[in-house]
């Protein structure tokens, strides 16, 4: 098993090596804490779980520690697994105290207006999740754009639903309003409307979009916020500011950023290296120049991507095969069949077969 991914913010000392450290974006570890007691409250053993994902146990007492940002994210599959809850994301953030967002909830909670408490989200968001960047936007409308760095966003599907989920129980609970965006966006796939989540969003839902993306009428940038500090706001600036002076910024690899990419792509049977080269703003030849300093090539990322979401969709029953081989971006589902083959040995029947029986 590889080393733990989590350091004890007091002391300094790490689980794994510093090098490895400083290249993985981190998390403040509270979805994973919330995460922790819902398995706990359900009479189920955390520590195995959290042992299984390469995670410490210590995580879950020790507030002040970090954890890996993937390693989170794997931490939150394997709990929806285990409590059989595929909206753990969702119900989490319904649950969750805002303040346990700590200087980033204080931050904008103290602004004047949404807009600016909104402005203040995208440049602080780093300071809880180094993984996570935030685009708020204000032109013809408002909307608040989630992206990830560092890791590869098809892997997760409950963090950035808690993270939505929470953005929107903010904003209405800030403004005092019960807003309803006008557009809600998910760039991973969920098969029907998924009614909990449509009724809690008061509008339609789109997966297998392009971006994450919440967007409200343009109105919204001015409404005044209920808790508005002027003292508190300037002092929770002055935190992050500190905050963000003190970490190094996160650089995510290549190969993460092609994967972010490629992944919303696929059901679109979008999948040239040219598009995404042009994407990166670079051009053909060094695009694939620099896959191979890399050590790849953008047909193993492509390969690689697939096969790591075939065993996703595989293992949801209400799939329908052609439904994955599309999904993927196939356009015969005889070459899902050939490619899991390749990957697995097995047709795709058989491999969902195995997932389900585990």
């Amino acid at each position: 098993m590889g080393t733990s991914q989590v350091t004890d913010a007091s002391t300094g000392s790490h689980r794994h090596s510093a090098r490895s450290l400083a290249r993985m974006p981190t998390a403040s570890g509270a979805i994973l804490r919330l995460a922790a007691a819902r398995v706990r409250d359900a009479g189920q053993n955390v520590e195995a779980l959290l042992k299984v994902n390469d995670l410490a146990a210590l995580v879950l007492d020790d507030r002040a520690a970090r954890v890996g940002a993937e390693a989170q994210i794997r931490f939150l599959v394997a709990v929806s697994k285990a409590l059989k809850d595929d909206l753990l994301g969702f119900h989490l953030a319904q649950d969750v105290d805002l303040r346990l967002a700590g200087r980033l909830y204080y931050a904008v909670a103290s602004a004047a207006r949404l807009g600016e408490g909104l402005e203040r989200l995208q440049r602080y968001c780093q300071v809880t999740n180094k993984a996570v960047q935030i685009t708020y936007s204000n032109s013809e409308e408002c909307s608040i754009t989630i992206a990830y760095s560092g890791v590869s966003r098809h892997l997760d599907r409950h963090q950035i639903e808690f993270i939505m989920t929470l953005l929107l129980g903010m904003c209405r609970s800030l403004t005092g309003r019960q807003l309803i965006p006008s557009r809600v966006s998910f760039a991973h796939h969920r098969k029907g409307e998924a009614s909990p989540m449509r009724h809690f969003f008061g509008t339609e839902i789109e997966y297998d979009g392009w971006s994450d993306k919440l967007a409200f009428d343009a109105s919204v940038h001015e409404l005044p916020l209920v808790s508005a500090d002027a003292y508190l706001s300037e002092l929770m600036q002055e935190s992050c500011e500190e905050i963000l002076a003190r970490r190094a910024s996160n650089t995510s690899a290549l190969r993460t950023s092609v994967e972010n990419i490629l992944a919303p792509m696929l059901p679109h049977a979008k999948t040239q290296s040219r598009e995404v080269a042009r994407r990166l703003g670079l051009s053909d030849r060094t695009f694939a120049r620099r896959l191979a300093a890399e050590g790849t090539t953008y047909g193993e990322i492509l390969d690689k991507l697939r096969h790591e979401l075939a065993m996703t969709y595989l293992g949801e029953r209400d799939l329908q095969i052609s439904q994955i081989a599309w999904l993927l971006g196939f356009h015969e589902v005889s070459a899902l069949t050939h490619a899991c083959r390749r990957w697995n040995g097995k047709t795709p029947r058989a491999v969902r077969a195995s997932l389900i029986a585990t």
